[in-house]
């Protein structure tokens, strides 16, 4: 009955921890898809406040998928803002984005 208990609670907890979002995660993502248009970087990021990541972030970031969908500038994006990669890791890049916002203090590192 132990070992059932330890187990069933060594799984809960690998469970738990590996659903949260991570900065260097969505750092990545950023570095990796978001620069080609947004060169300014950590300007771009410091461009809003939390609260208008976390606007834009909601919805496994539909609001920003939306954003960049209906402009024309943006149209090399179109194909990441539509795939199922962009919803699924989305909760990395809203982590990155809050983290390092205009109201946040913090300033990302350049890795």
């Amino acid at each position: 009955m132990n070992k059932f208990l330890l187990i069933i609670l060594s799984l809960a907890i690998f469970t738990l921890s590996s659903s949260d979002a991570a900065i260097y995660k969505g750092q990545r993502i950023f570095i990796k898809k978001c620069l080609k248009c947004h060169k300014s970087g950590q300007n771009f990021i410091a461009k809003y406040k939390m609260k208008k990541w976390k606007k834009l972030m909601r919805k496994k970031g539909k609001p920003l998928a939306q954003l960049h969908l209906k402009n024309e500038k943006a149209k090399k994006s179109w194909k990441y803002f539509k795939s199922r990669k962009y919803a699924k890791k989305s909760k990395h890049l809203k982590q990155f984005l809050v983290e390092y916002a205009k109201d946040s203090g913090n300033v990302p590192a350049c890795n």
